[in-house]
């Protein structure tokens, strides 16, 4: 089964200097604020120009421009436009980039359940800036129409028939517009790999999708087999590869800027394609049957390596990861074993399904010496972090400020909740070992904390950073840009990061 979506013909969005008052067409989208729902000054003559619909329409349903709420209806009589949409932008004082972007979600999936053809949106512009105000709108144009059909056997029952967008009163933003969209092709790749199932990627189809990548982007591309992982002695990686009749595959993937460099930074995915636990198996109830999403780090990352391979900053990114399943055979490792690291630290298993940790310690040694300036790892790491943080937030640990103020800016602006986490360090005096260097595993107390210390024992000097997105990279309902299912979380913080 193939990993990417055969393409169809795209829908076409651009900006337009066009207003409420001079565009004709299908449908026409008005966003609205609470308290600003009064039918006065411009909106007062669109609604003359529509027959009154617009005031009609919000006596009828109460519409008080609540955020999420959004109401549409036929416009009668000879009217330059078919159908007129009222979208809730929430309260002022919460305006930012993020309302836009849900906004034009919202308005996509009424407008393709309507059989609008073309579409025109008229939203507030955020901070005066036009370009990124089209962007927020197109990203969440395009990925709330995303729909994943590769596993069915029947075509589409509504196949999508929207043809074009427009986005009024914003000028000509194409630039910020193919912007949008070539970041968008790296969040849909990676939510195409986080659902897609355990027999579909694994660690070979995720090493022949990076040299895909290499070939079509012109990035460099380095696959490491499992007598290289040897020779560099990665033994916490191979020990959760062991047990798997598919071979590991470490990925390496490089994009090179044309000229010297302004930075250069390394991006490091968990690539547990399935995880069966080991031999402390996952039972029955506890999400087993999920565990195809535990390689949510790396299909983020080669996301991320999609999109900034087409953006071109001037900044080199190493994409890292690990890859493998955590299965359980004769050959798997024990409860208890010990493993080396490449960075010579001993660990000791005390239990197998906290294997997400052992394949990223020495994917972070192999980042840290490349010499980068800085490391981002991310991964489906711990159920703790959901405890903590819910579903909808990731959670950050730095041994940097300066290096989470920038991730926490870049979510910001793509609209990806994370929040920082402490580093506290006598917490891992819990995760020290009485016959090795440490355990992979700490008390319950804290358990996302000290994944994260545990984590930084294979860093040294390098800034580094750690995502724990277990929570966020998979939503079980429709929320803001994303359809229920994988979210490509998070490719829009590790793509402004950078560019940044």
């Amino acid at each position: 089964m193939i990993l990417r979506t055969d393409k169809k013909a795209k829908m076409k969005v651009q900006a337009t200097e066009q207003t409420t008052l001079s565009w004709s067409g299908d449908t026409l989208a008005v966003g609205l604020f609470v308290g600003g729902v009064t039918v006065t000054g411009e909106l007062a003559e669109l609604d003359e120009k529509l027959a009154g619909t617009i005031k009609e329409l919000i006596a009828e349903t109460n519409f008080e421009g609540k955020a999420g709420s959004n109401v549409v209806t036929r416009v009668g009589g000879n009217t330059p436009v078919r159908k007129i949409m009222l979208v809730g932008l929430g309260e002022t004082k919460d305006f930012k980039l993020d309302t836009v972007r849900v906004a034009g979600g919202s308005i996509a999936r009424l407008a393709k359940s309507q059989h609008s053809k073309n579409l025109a949106i008229s939203l507030p512009i955020v901070d005066n800036n036009q370009a990124l105000t089209a962007q927020a709108i197109t990203e969440g144009i395009t990925l709330a129409l995303y729909e994943d059909r590769r596993f069915k056997s029947e075509p589409e029952e509504n196949p999508l028939k929207l043809e074009s967008v427009e986005l009024l009163e914003l000028g000509d933003q194409a630039a910020a517009i193919t912007k949008a969209e070539q970041i968008c092709d790296g969040v849909i790749l990676a939510k195409q790999l986080v659902a897609a199932p355990a027999n579909s990627v694994t660690s070979v189809t995720l090493a022949n999708l990076a040299e895909e990548l290499a070939a079509e982007h012109g990035l460099e591309v380095e696959i490491l087999e499992k007598e290289d992982c040897e020779k560099l002695g990665m033994g916490a990686y191979l020990g959760v590869a062991q047990a798997s009749d598919i071979p590991p595959k470490f990925i390496h993937l490089t994009y090179k800027p044309q000229g010297t460099p302004r930075r250069k930074v390394a991006i490091v995915g968990k690539g547990v394609t399935f995880d069966s636990g080991g031999l402390n198996l996952k039972p029955a109830g506890s999400g087993i049957e999920t565990m195809k999403m535990d390689m949510g780090g790396a299909g983020a990352t080669l996301g991320a390596a999609k999109a900034i391979a087409q953006l071109k900053p001037d900044v080199e990114v190493h994409f890292i990861s690990a890859a493998t399943e955590n299965m359980i055979s004769g050959h798997a490792m024990h409860p208890g074993d010990i493993l080396t690291a490449s960075n010579g630290k001993t660990i000791e298993v005390n239990n197998t399904d906290a294997e997400g940790r052992l394949t990223l310690a020495d994917a972070l040694v192999f980042a840290e010496k490349l010499g980068v300036d800085a490391i981002v790892d991310l991964a489906t790491l711990t159920g703790a972090c959901v405890i903590a943080l819910g579903d909808d937030i990731g959670g950050l640990w730095s041994t940097d400020d300066l290096l989470a103020d920038q991730l926490k800016n870049a979510a910001d602006v793509g609209g990806e909740k994370i929040w920082q986490m402490p580093l506290e360090e006598k917490y891992f005096e819990a995760m020290k070992s009485e016959i090795a260097d440490m355990k992979n595993v700490g008390p319950r107390q804290g358990g996302s904390i000290t994944a994260a210390l545990f984590l930084k024992q294979f860093v040294n000097d390098t800034s580094w950073a750690h995502l724990d997105i277990a929570g966020p990279a998979w939503i079980d309902k429709e929320s803001g840009v994303n359809n229920a299912g994988a979210t490509g979380f998070p490719v829009r913080t590790l793509v402004n990061w950078v560019c940044s």
